[in-house]
């Protein structure tokens, strides 16, 4: 039982799992600070204040509804995923080298065919 739960633990794709999990909380405050340092002060500029929970609220028998948390909640996701796409993803992507197109892969017909004709070649004539 030992040995197999350090086989688990020292397995490549947990420790790969546990890297992209500790860098995910540590990349968290760079995405949030561009969005409390640039996006939100845009958004701010255009709208007049960056919270807008207040925008579209009604009242049903004394509930309140409010459109702006879900306009929030929304804005604040299109906010992450347009700085971790324009801000990370854009410039790590012109940093990697061109990946170059791999031939198409043989079919098992090709592959056979392949092998048959060099077995032939091998043998000499039949006969």
């Amino acid at each position: 039982m030992i040995k197999g739960y350090r086989d688990f633990i020292i397995r490549g794709n947990v420790i790969d799992l546990a890297v992209g999990v500790i860098m995910g909380a540590a990349f968290k405050t760079v995405v949030d600070s561009l969005i409390a340092g640039l996006l939100e002060p845009l958004i701010a500029a255009l709208f007049g204040k960056p919270d807008l929970t207040q925008v579209g609220v009604f009242f049903v028998r004394d509930v309140a509804f409010s459109l702006g948390v879900v306009l929030t909640a929304l804005i604040n996701f299109l906010l992450v995923a347009a700085a971790v796409y324009f801000f990370i993803v854009t410039p790590i992507n012109r940093l990697r080298p061109a990946v170059t197109e791999e031939e198409p892969a043989t079919t098992d017909n090709e592959l056979l065919t392949e092998i048959r004709d060099l077995l032939k070649s091998q043998q000499g004539p039949v006969q």
